[in-house]
């Protein structure tokens, strides 16, 4: 059966409440198709896990006008300054993880491995109601495994069983998010034949993907612009 969807089938597979790992370091390797679909959605009480919220207008950032996030939880808000007026208003809850503890956390949650113990941010307000430990005379706080009902991902090429390549740096939160979601997504922008892509090259495994979306998205200047609008 084939994994490819139309984009307006992500109704059917997102339910209100349910909680999101999002690719993308910044705005590379995000799922702009994706999240332009979702924005189109009327879904509720969303919980969003991503490094950060896009910016404005821009990926992530376009959910923050459609009242359809309950919570963010990530590592660099502040290249959006309306994530930051949102929560200053009180419609956002933003929970803040250090960066190599948010990937950590995600790829626990994928392995199987319930949560670690971490240095990071012990003795700060990130370590507040945690559980600590001290090893070798320093203190670790104990950080707990991250899962999702949905994971939504960015491919720069698939084959048609679901096995992805990355396109340089857009291989950041996206490979670590396909194994913690029960159900992933991944945009692409090509998908060729299962076979033509070189083991040497996969990344995800196609066990992993479940679905299958193509991009709207082309890249030009090093940056992805939605094809519908470019001059």
């Amino acid at each position: 059966m084939s994994k490819l969807i139309k984009r307006t089938e992500l109704s059917n597979l997102i339910k209100d409440g349910d909680t999101l790992l999002v690719g993308g370091f910044g705005l590379s390797g995000t799922p702009f198709t994706l999240i332009d679909e979702l924005a189109k959605l009327d879904k509720k009480k969303l919980t969003v896990i991503s490094n950060n919220l896009g910016e404005k207008d821009k990926g992530l950032g376009i959910l923050l006008h459609t009242g359809c996030l309950k919570k963010a939880v990530g590592s660099y808000f502040t290249s959006n300054r309306d994530a930051v007026n949102e929560w200053s208003k009180g419609n956002l809850e933003i929970e803040l993880v250090p960066q190599g503890t948010l990937a950590e956390r995600i790829r626990c949650g994928g392995a199987g491995i319930a949560g670690f113990y971490t240095k990071t941010a012990a003795g700060t307000k990130l370590a507040e109601g945690k559980e600590e430990r001290v090893f070798d005379g320093e203190t670790y706080i104990l950080e707990k495994a991250i899962k999702g009902d949905v994971s939504l991902i960015k491919a720069l090429k698939a084959d048609t069983k679901g096995n992805l390549v990355y396109d340089h740096t857009g291989r950041n939160f996206n490979p670590v998010m396909a194994t913690a979601g029960k159900i992933v997504i991944a945009e692409v922008q090509e998908i060729v034949e299962a076979g033509e892509l070189s083991p040497y090259e996969i990344t995800t495994p196609h066990v992993y993907v479940d679905y299958l979306v193509m991009s709207n998205y082309v890249k030009v200047g090093g940056r992805y612009v939605d094809a519908g609008k470019q001059n």
